[in-house]
C-alpha cells in the first residue's frame, strides 16, 4: 500500500506529540491552533489511524501515535537535511584552460573568485587546446578556455591572440643562416605552425625539440641557444621581438574563447567575472 505523507501535517503532529499542547504546538510553528488540528485531521484520514487522543485536559499519543512517532521523526529528519543540501553543498567548477593562455591575471581571477564564491570548489586544469576540447566534449570539464584553431569558434570570444618572433638581444643570427627554432614535442597551436611558415618563406631552420615542459623552451631562449614564439601578452622578461630585425614572417593571430554547457545562473555568473577579468587584462572590449 503507497501513501503520500504531507511533511507539514506530518510536523504538527510530532510537535503536539512532543509538547503534549495544541496550543504550545501551534506558537512553536507560528500558525493557529485550527490550522495545526486540520493539519492532523487529514494526516489521520490519510493514513486511516487514530494518532492522538485529545480531552480538554489531556493530548496524548494513542497506540497509534506511539507506533508511528519515531518513524515520524525519522522521516522529518530525512526530509530536512535533504532540504538542507541544497542550500550547504558547495558548489564545483571543473574549469579547463589551454597552454599558453592564461598569463598574469590567473591570480586576480581566484582571489576574485575566492572572494566572491567562496563555497565553489574551483577545479583548474591545463593542457593543450585539443585535449581539453575533448575532455569538455567528454563532459569531463565544465567549461574550457581554448585556442579557436583546436575549437569550432563557437564560443564567447575573450581576445585576439597575437604573436610574434623573440629572442635575447644576445642571440646570434644573420639572415641566410639556419634559424634555431625552440618550440615544444607536442602539437600547441599557433608554435606548432612556426616551422611551416618559416620553411614557405625558404628561411632555413633547424627545429629544436626541447621537451613537454614550457620552462625548458623558455629557458633555451632566456639563454640563447634559439628564438622562439610567443604571444605579445605573455612574453617573459629580457626577450625581445626579432620579428623585422631578422627579417621573419609575420605569424598568424588566434581567438580564445570561452565554451561552456552550464545553464544554472550561479556558475555562469562565475565565468562572467572569469571573463570580465581575462578581457581587463588583456586590454579587451568586447
Amino acid at each position: 500500500m503507497s501513501i503520500s505523507l504531507d511533511v507539514e501535517a506530518v510536523r504538527a503532529f510530532v510537535v503536539i506529540a512532543e509538547l503534549k499542547s495544541f496550543t504550545l504546538a501551534a506558537n512553536s510553528l507560528g500558525t493557529s491552533q485550527a490550522t495545526l488540528s486540520l493539519r492532523l485531521k487529514r494526516l489521520e484520514q490519510r493514513i486511516n489511524r487514530r494518532l492522538i487522543e485529545r480531552t480538554p485536559r489531556v493530548v496524548r499519543l494513542s497506540s497509534q501515535g506511539e507506533a508511528f512517532i519515531g518513524n515520524a521523526k525519522a522521516f522529518l529528519e530525512a526530509h530536512d537535511k535533504a532540504v538542507e543540501t541544497l542550500y550547504t553543498v558547495k558548489n564545483r567548477l571543473r574549469l579547463g584552460i589551454g597552454c599558453h593562455i592564461i598569463g598574469s591575471e590567473l591570480t586576480a581571477i581566484l582571489a576574485k573568485v575566492n572572494t566572491q564564491y567562496p563555497n565553489l570548489t574551483l577545479e583548474i586544469s591545463t593542457g593543450l587546446s585539443s585535449e581539453l576540447k575533448q575532455q569538455y566534449d567528454e563532459g569531463t570539464l565544465d567549461a574550457v578556455i581554448v585556442n579557436s584553431e583546436e575549437y569550432r569558434k563557437q564560443g564567447h570570444l575573450l581576445c585576439i591572440e597575437h604573436y610574434s618572433w623573440f629572442a635575447t638581444p644576445k642571440y646570434k643570427y644573420k639572415v641566410g643562416d639556419s634559424v634555431k627554432l625552440a618550440t615544444l614535442d607536442e602539437k600547441c597551436e599557433v608554435r606548432d605552425q612556426a616551422p611551416v611558415i618559416l620553411k614557405s618563406a625558404d628561411i632555413p631552420f633547424q627545429k629544436m625539440l626541447i621537451g613537454g615542459n614550457t620552462d625548458i623552451v623558455n629557458s633555451a631562449i632566456l639563454a640563447g641557444m634559439a628564438i622562439g614564439v610567443y604571444a605579445l601578452r605573455l612574453v617573459p622578461e629580457g626577450l625581445i621581438d626579432v620579428r623585422s630585425k631578422f627579417n621573419l614572417p609575420a605569424l598568424p593571430t588566434s581567438s580564445i574563447e570561452l565554451h561552456t554547457h552550464l545553464t544554472d545562473i550561479k556558475t555562469r555568473n562565475v565565468l562572467k567575472e572569469i571573463s570580465h577579468i581575462f578581457k581587463l587584462y588583456n586590454g579587451t572590449t568586447l
